[in-house]
């Protein structure tokens, strides 16, 4: 009957996942919160109130949504999976399962008893399921043991592979590991490309790695350690093989039917699902990948395989394979290892391995002394097919926004002409008055709300995270409005300075203007901070920068609070939709540049800092001057909101927001006084004296 059972079973379609938001809630309950189902991946995010800050806790998913792999009968083991945004697990359980022999013989007690093991544990750890293992080693940051299940081998390893592929699928996608790439993204093997190479041809295309190493080279990794000296085999013949190992990617066919035999290509095929990855190991000397107690079909524990740090689960096959004939590759051992497509490993990325040793210290209770032997494997690009660009890669997010930038790529055009072209903008005062409102009207309402493009402190410190972390910069592609506003800010920065972008493309800067116009016109009284003391104020933003960008380096964690200094967040991408204490705290500064102009900016904008100082790298100085500016005019100083101009009349770039009201007032015979005395010389009539004829 469990026969049939089964076989029904698994005619059955894989479902879909069966939990709801309210059912999770009851399964979370407070203090923590469940956000609605995302839309690109079918996880809820989990939140906490944390004094007045919400804070992302982790995601919850089924493991059947996104790894449906079968189980012995099967069906798709389906598994309740939380983890963090540092990828630990959170909490792990079984949602539904039609296993034999759980619910046929051991009951399901062992079975629940296995997936508890997983909490706490990390992504970043390899996972072996190894009773004996976990009772001899210890885990630490890199490795980690579980004890299987007695007579139910294959299921639990089936649950340790479908849990771990769901969960690196969401660590890539939703927590920026492996750079943030998209696993949906990934190359494909080339399956239909086929060339006729020898073995030291796939040596050199890199389809074949070779490691050799001697007795002599293990004693070196384990010098000046507890290990050193306790191989007494190495001691005596150091030059001897340690390990002579080779390793194909068997799965690509120029690597696979060119090492085997015809018989043996067939067999590895049928083993194969589409997307799956096979290695061929074969070695030689005293050192083997397989332990003595090595179980066939389960993973290795002598090998292992990692991708942007995150470990790749190698599963053996229990395959004999033979090679063609005269091939010069060693066969005392081999093993083929096999990657399933869930675990998202990309042939177009590096394939990171370890060769971990260790030795014993003591009898009783032994030290273990390891020491690892890294190498990689890089498959040629002419053997796989790169990923074509979708909505959900950075090119297809460029195209599905071709429309905005095209509207932003004409209005940065547009403002371009304009200041390059300054004198005839500024010659009529009230047209450019009219000019500068629609345009910062647009960079609130286009850059800010709709297009979402507020270049942000946070810009920076991602990136220096990053460049620290040695990660891609790939990320930024995924935010088009972002880089293009970015690389006309670093031009304009060396053309202009800082004042390009703050006083004509800052969203939040220009509605800082707008409420400050907005209080001119209601008759609010301006307060005008005494000179010395306006320039004091101004130095603030600089240790605020430093501060933050210190912490991106030693306290990431502290990085994301510090970044909240800046109200950007809550103004403009959260439309002030937000805990009360942020959206006062905005509110606040706005109503402080009614009465002190543009007091954010000013004063406290680390951004503004960071640019300021970029700035100092102008090729301009483009405001123009006059001699009598300053001795004795002090009209423009007088009218500058920013406080920018000295009593000499000297333009102070770096607090110079581009307003242009000096400019204005330059080339204005009825504004400037220099051009007012000028006319007034013009219009007088010489006295002469008459002569009487």
């Amino acid at each position: 009957m469990t026969c049939w059972l089964a076989l029904l079973c698994s005619c059955l379609p894989a479902r879909a996942g069966v939990l709801t938001k309210p059912e999770l809630v009851k399964r979370f309950p407070a203090p923590l919160m469940v956000g609605d189902k995302q839309a690109d991946l079918p996880v809820w995010p989990l939140f906490k109130q944390n004094a007045t800050a919400t804070e992302l806790v982790g995601y919850v998913f089924e493991s059947i949504d996104l790894a449906p792999l079968p189980g012995f009968a099967g069906v798709p083991i389906n598994l309740l999976v939380a983890i963090d945004p540092k990828g630990s697990f959170l909490d792990v359980a079984v949602l539904s399962h039609h296993e034999p022999v759980f619910l046929d013989g051991l009951g399901e007690a062992p079975l629940f008893a296995f997936v508890a093991q997983y909490k706490d544990l990390s992504l970043k750890q390899h996972i072996a399921i190894d009773s004996k293992a976990k009772r001899l080693r210890a885990p630490d940051a890199g490795h980690a043991y579980l004890d299987g299940v007695s007579k139910a081998t294959a299921s639990v390893r089936i649950i340790n592979q479908s849990l771990l592929s769901a969960a690196l699928k969401v660590s890539r996608k939703k927590l920026g590991f492996a750079q943030g790439s998209d696993p949906d993204q990934i190359a494909r093997i080339r399956s239909d490309m086929f060339e006729q190479r020898t073995v030291a041809q796939l040596l050199d295309a890199g389809l074949i790695r070779h490691l050799r190493v001697t007795n002599g080279d293990v004693e070196k990794l384990f010098a000046g350690s507890p290990g050193a000296g306790l191989d007494r085999e190495a001691l005596a013949r150091p030059g001897d093989v340690f390990i002579d190992l080779y390793l194909a990617v068997a799965s690509v066919p120029t690597a696979g039917r060119n090492v085997l035999t015809a018989a043996s290509w067939n067999k590895l095929q049928n083993r194969l699902e589409e997307g799956d990855h096979a290695l061929l190991v074969m070695s030689s000397g005293r050192y083997g990948i397989l332990a003595d107690d090595f179980i066939r079909g389960s993973v290795p524990d002598r090998l292992v395989l990692k991708q942007d740090k995150l470990p790749i689960e190698m599963r053996d096959l229990d395959l004999e394979m033979a090679f063609a004939s005269d091939s010069p590759l060693p066969d005392a051992s081999v093993t083929v290892l096999r990657v399933i497509g869930q675990a998202g490993l990309d042939p177009a990325r590096p394939f990171d391995f370890t060769l971990p040793i260790t030795r014993n210290k003591g009898i009783v209770y032994p030290e273990r002394i390891t020491r690892d032997i890294n190498f990689s494997l890089q498959v040629p690009a002419q053997f796989y097919i790169a990923p074509a660009s979708s909505d959900k890669s950075w090119p297809g997010i460029w195209s599905s926004r071709r429309a905005e930038l095209l509207v932003l790529g004409a209005a940065l055009a547009l403002l371009s002409v304009a200041l390059l072209l300054q004198k005839r903008l500024t010659a009529n005062g009230v047209r450019f008055a009219w000019f500068r409102a629609g345009f910062l009207l647009f960079t609130i309402g286009f850059i800010g709300y709709y297009a979402q493009g507020q270049l942000s402190i946070v810009n920076l410190t991602g990136v220096l995270q990053a460049l620290l972390a040695r990660r891609s910069l790939e990320f930024m592609m995924f935010d088009p409005m972002t880089v293009v506003l970015w690389g006309f800010t670093a031009v304009s920065l060396l053309v202009w300075g800082r004042g390009t972008f703050c006083g004509w493309l800052c969203p939040f800067g220009a509605l800082q203007e707008a409420t400050g116009k907005l209080a001119q016109w209601l008759k609010l009284p301006q307060l005008r901070i005494r000179a010395h003391i306006d320039a004091r104020l101004k130095l603030i933003k600089y240790p605020l920068l430093a501060l933050i960008l210190g912490s991106a380096c030693l306290a990431p964690a502290l990085t994301d609070k510090l970044v909240e200094f800046e109200p950007f967040k809550t103004a403009i991408t959260l439309n002030f939709v937000r805990s009360w204490p942020y959206v006062a705290y905005a509110v606040g500064l706005l109503l402080a540049s009614m009465f002190v102009y543009k007091f954010f900016c000013r004063y406290l904008c680390p951004f503004g800092a960071a640019l300021a100082l970029l700035g100092r790298f102008r090729l301009l100085d483009w405001i123009p001057r006059r001699a009598e500016c300053g001795a004795p005019c002090q009209t423009c100083r007088h009218r500058c909101g920013y406080q920018a101009i000295t009593p000499a009349g000297a333009v102070r770039y770096d607090e110079c927001f581009q307003c242009m009201d000096c400019v204005v007032i330059y080339n204005s015979d009825e504004k400037c006084a220099p051009l007012i005395l000028e006319v007034k010389r013009a219009r007088t009539i010489p006295i002469v004296r008459a002569i009487n004829s």
